[in-house]
């Protein structure tokens, strides 16, 4: 199937060939018929891609400050490796799509296979979208109609934060799509209506609305002209739509308001406000979020919980049905907002007018229904055909297409002579995207066929947390070697699962290896001073993490998805003290900081304190309460008066430990490459896996563990 993206990076606008993205659990499959680019929020992106390096650190002076923070800690070139990868990602475009229900996922009830329905799907041919940003269409409104739904539901969602009562002067500043249905919504509450735009087409369709209206740039000011709408009272609240940097458009608001006014905020202009502005007149400012309540919240959206209505009585969801509505009585006319119109292989011509033609509004984008290759799985063709049927001992398979794969995991295989065989992911953009970069020969949403072709000898595992074990067992079984990112399970019967079915593949004579990425026991300076401690003396390692804080909100801190950091990454530095020791785990207890809120709720704020069956003991300062320009991690080994400190995996000072020379690296160095090279030798020579299948499963079982004492403190508390 087609979909558009965009390279942030250049800004080009992509039609790619993807395969049919997987129909997920509380998601609905849709085949589309059209889909509205916005022109707006997309000229936006566009203009914002094809800027340069200079311009677009000017538009995200926030980013600019993490870049530089970045650059402290991890140096020059990892950032700039960083900065690229992520500005070369594919950006998905488009929100606001019409289709055929062609699939429901797992306890979706409300939609089945044949409705007509509008989502925020992509610009793509077909689109998995959650179903609580899916609704059914009314039999009398057409598609072209039902298209602006997602964004009438913007402009609903301002106005209800507006709060507007039956006859109260608004300003709606910016007329391109959501400004004009903001104004229709706003004359249906019974409001007197001021239209602002520099565009006079877009003034006159306003006063067509029956709105009063004013082109920006006339030389009459907006604001007396404001005050003369309002009779001299001042208007009772503003809606800005526009899209700016002007910090203009907020101070003008203030001045037009009466006292006790309101302002909110749906489109995207500069916020330097002046105190004085809003301070004299009490004037309320509120920035409206997308399509109502439920808007990025994952318990809304990701796993379908719905709001109560007797409690939230609009949500994104009841706002589509309610611009549905308007359509259906005509109270809300979008006939005239469309602009022209573009079928899905004529995508470059439709940005072009986006581009070009400042005054278009809505551009739909058609497909062809009938003409859809629904494969989930398409060949690429980034390798000679000649270069294909080249015998190489490694044919690698990888699942999981993520930022962590395609910036970390995919450029240290790439290196190896192996075959890359097929990516596979969920929705398959990004699949293509690093399927092309890496040259795989194949691009996939089902993840079965990586377990079933026969040629696929390695399997690299790189989703989300809830499926590594899932996946593991699966690859076990069917006799791959198994390289699994961090963390190997989530919980303990996940890891005696995965133990039962590596014993059984021995059992059964397959050679299959178990890897987990712990890349930083292959670190070269992690190596060297591995190399110089006595493995028959104790030590004390003292490992401190400055991991910096996350969304509460993140999958990361779902105990189901993510398992919460302790499992998701410090796993990584129980792993090292494990590595350096040499010696089996006796016994571990974690502490968490009380007292912080945010500390306490995401356990991420926390000491470990590991026991070795040598003496040794290890120390894990794992904490998310720092600053991030502070290095990331340190690690300290004292043992019998020698001191030896790694900075960072760039920097390790030696004091008193004979034969270990300080030493810097020109760039950070965490062993990723050398830990998937020696996986991919490993398998080459035939030999044991690097890393022991029973360390695997003992520092897995004590991050476990570690993770549910602090669980049982808060319980317990």
């Amino acid at each position: 199937m087609k979909q558009i993206y965009q390279n942030v990076g250049t800004g080009d606008t992509i039609l790619d060939e993807v395969p049919l993205p997987q129909c997920r659990k509380g998601h609905v499959l849709i085949r589309s018929s059209c889909s509205l680019i916005s022109a707006g929020t997309e000229r936006m992106l566009v203009d914002f891609g094809k800027s340069n390096y200079l311009q677009k650190a000017r538009k995200q002076p926030e980013k600019v400050a993490m870049v530089l923070d970045k650059v402290k800690t991890d140096g020059l070139l990892p950032t700039i490796d960083a900065v690229t990868s992520k500005l070369n990602q594919p950006l998905p475009m488009g929100y606001s799509n019409v289709g055929i229900v062609e699939e429901v996922g797992v306890g979706v009830t409300e939609f089945k296979v044949g409705d007509r329905v509008v989502s925020n799907g992509r610009h793509a041919e077909v689109v998995c979208v959650p179903k609580h940003l899916v609704a059914s269409i009314p039999d009398n409104v057409t598609d072209e109609v039902a298209v602006f739904t997602v964004v009438g539901s913007i402009a609903l969602q301002g106005i209800r934060l507006t709060a507007p009562t039956l006859g109260e002067c608004i300003v709606v500043m910016g007329l391109g799509l959501i400004g004009l249905m903001t104004v229709q919504i706003l004359r249906a509450n019974g409001c007197r209506v001021l239209g602002l735009d520099y565009d006079v087409d877009k003034v006159n369709m306003a006063k067509t609305f029956g709105a009063a209206g004013l082109t920006l740039g006339s030389g009459e000011d907006p604001v007396h002209t404001a005050e003369r709408f309002s009779r001299g009272r001042g208007v009772d609240a503003v809606i800005i739509t526009a899209s700016t940097d002007s910090n203009e458009p907020v101070h003008n608001a203030a001045k037009m308001c009466r006292k006790n006014g309101r302002i909110v905020l749906v489109g995207v202009v500069g916020l330097n406000l002046q105190r004085s502005d809003f301070y004299e007149k009490e004037i309320s400012f509120r920035v409206s979020c997308s399509y109502g309540p439920g808007r990025y919240d994952p318990f809304y959206e990701d796993e379908g919980n719905d709001y109560p209505v007797g409690y939230v009585r609009w949500t994104e969801n009841r706002n589509f049905e309610a611009v549905l509505d308007m359509f259906s009585d005509k109270s809300l006319a979008v006939e005239k907002l469309q602009s022209c119109s573009f079928d899905v292989d004529s995508a470059s011509k439709a940005y072009d007018k986006l581009l070009t033609d400042k005054t278009a509004l809505g551009i739909l984008i058609t497909y062809d229904l009938k003409n859809i290759n629904l494969s989930r799985t398409i060949v690429l063709d980034t390798v000679e055909p000649e270069l294909r049927s080249e015998s190489k001992k490694v044919v690698l398979g990888l699942i999981g297409a993520g930022n962590h794969a395609g910036r970390t995991l995919l450029p240290a295989f790439h290196k190896s002579d192996i075959t890359l065989k097929t990516i596979s992911s969920s929705q398959g953009i990004t699949g293509s995207h690093y399927g092309r970069k890496f040259k795989f020969q194949k691009n996939t949403t089902d993840t079965e066929t990586i377990f079933t072709d026969k040629e696929i000898n390695a399997v690299v595992i790189a989703t989300q947390h809830d499926s590594h074990a899932k996946f593991t067992v699966t690859a076990l079984e069917k006799g791959k070697n198994v390289f699994v990112e961090k963390p190997l399970a989530l919980n303990m019967a996940e890891l005696k699962a995965i133990d039962l079915a590596y014993s059984l593949s021995k059992q059964a004579g397959k050679v299959s290896r178990l890897m987990v990425g712990f890349n930083r026991r292959f670190a070269p300076l992690m190596v060297a001073m591995k190399g110089s401690v006595k493995q028959s003396q104790p030590m004390s390692i003292v490992y401190t993490c400055n991991a910096g804080a996350i969304p509460s909100e993140s999958w990361v801190h779902d105990l189901h998805r993510g398992g919460g950091r302790i499992i998701g990454e410090a796993c990584h530095f129980i792993d090292i003290c494990r590595f350096l020791t040499g010696s089996p785990i006796l016994s571990i207890h974690s502490v968490a900081m009380s007292g912080d809120v945010e500390a306490a709720k995401n356990l991420d704020t926390v000491t470990l304190t590991v026991n070795f069956e040598n003496g040794s003991i290890g120390t894990v300062h794992y904490f998310a309460n720092g600053h991030r320009s502070f290095p990331k991690e340190r690690i300290e080994v004292f043992q019998s008066g020698g001191v030896a400190v790694l900075d960072n995996f760039s920097k390790l000072k030696s004091y008193g430990f004979n034969g270990l020379k300080s030493k810097s690296l020109f760039r950070q160095d965490k062993g990723i490459t050398d830990c998937a090279k020696a996986f991919v030798e490993s398998i080459e020579e035939g030999s044991e896996c690097p890393i022991p299948f029973a360390q695997l499963l003992e520092v897995s079982k004590f991050s476990i563990i570690a993770a549910s004492q602090l669980l049982d403190d808060i319980r317990a508390s």
